[in-house]
């Protein structure tokens, strides 16, 4: 009961500290920029009794989750726990081994909670909290999923309950902050370092080797595509069928920057312009016709959720994963944070 005190406590003081928000998102439901540092802890001599006591009278209040139903344009409040459960089953099969899904169960709290914390989000109606789509996370009720799910509603929501409900609580910090927990698919054999697919350098998204991807169905992936085509996307034109030079690729091999018809594009320009699985590509005239291999789906920042689910079958723990997508984390609960923002000089 504590724990769902203080994390209910702790999403009240997110909202009122209103940290500025310099989060864009493009294409995913990834959270890129912000990367403020909070200001340190004082000292003091407050106590985590004192802290738990001022928190009970929150629990009534803050305990839910405005979600903004982008298809019936109207805001659903759904506990803070189901909610999680709503977006580790939109997110990630419920096939995927137990530690794999509390690994995921921790990005989408930790996201939660970033995105509480922040607020001022520009792209969310008035009284939302977050949107039920990539723009943040992938949201489905109880009553969706059973449809969706059709007869392996009963087995697939147990297991996605049970990864939320072992964590519950729990989220990703980085010197005391809660991360900017990026996840994606799966990786071409390695992930990406945060600067090399969006701008900032983030010190936990750090590239990484993801050997278990490669048995994904999703590792390759062939494209077609006419010369029109290509150049109408990507407003150049190709002369004598010269598609240009990739003329370097980044630290997880993907395109860093390809030159056409003199123009440069960095390889997430061009996966976004032509709807690509990722942005470590090939490409190939062959038949008048332009021919794009990709490796991986996504963009490759964070934790693969194929390689997250790898490293559970090779009996790795949930702790485990996250500590290896995430360099240099913390695993904490949430009055751990709660404690950090009370003795913070933020107002409270």
């Amino acid at each position: 009961m504590i724990k769902k005190v203080i994390f209910s406590a702790l999403i009240f003081i997110g909202i009122v500290l209103l940290v500025p928000t310099l989060l864009v998102t493009t294409g995913g439901s990834a959270l890129e920029e912000f990367n403020e540092e909070l200001p340190i802890m004082e000292n003091t001599n407050t106590t985590v009794d004192e802290v738990e006591d001022e928190s009970l009278n929150l629990v009534t209040q803050f305990e839910q989750v405005a979600v903004f139903r982008s298809g019936t344009e109207m805001i659903e409040n759904v506990p803070l726990e189901e909610y999680i459960v709503g977006v580790v089953a939109s997110e990630m099969p419920a096939s995927y081994e137990m530690e794999a899904l509390k690994a995921q169960a921790l990005t989408a709290r930790t996201y939660l909670i970033r995105q509480l914390l922040e607020g001022g989000d520009l792209n969310l109606p008035d009284g939302a909290d977050v949107t039920d789509t990539e723009l943040h996370q992938v949201f489905q009720n109880e009553a969706e999923l059973e449809e969706a799910w059709g007869g392996d509603f009963e087995w697939k929501i147990s297991r996605i309950r049970q990864a939320v409900y072992e964590t519950e609580g729990q989220v990703i910090t980085f010197e005391g902050e809660p991360i900017t927990a990026t996840f994606f698919s799966t990786s071409n054999g390695y992930t990406e370092n945060s600067e090399e697919y969006w701008e900032n350098e983030i010190p936990y998204l750090r590239s990484v080797e993801s050997p278990w991807d490669t048995e994904s169905p999703r590792y390759k992936d062939e494209r077609e595509f006419t010369i029109d085509e290509i150049e109408a996307r990507l407003q150049v034109t190709i002369h004598d069928d010269d598609l240009g030079k990739i003329s370097s690729r980044t630290t997880g091999g993907r395109v860093a920057e390809v030159t056409i018809d003199g123009h440069t594009f960095s390889g997430r320009e061009i996966r976004e312009a032509l709807e690509l699985d990722s942005s470590d590509f090939t490409w190939d005239m062959i038949g008048g016709k332009v021919v794009i291999e990709t490796r991986g789906w996504g963009h490759g920042v964070g934790m693969s959720q194929f390689g997250a689910d790898g490293m559970a079958r090779e009996g790795y723990s949930y702790e485990d994963i996250i500590n290896y997508y995430y360099q240099g984390v913390t695993i904490e609960e949430a009055e751990a944070l709660l404690v950090h923002y009370k003795h913070t000089d933020k107002p409270v």
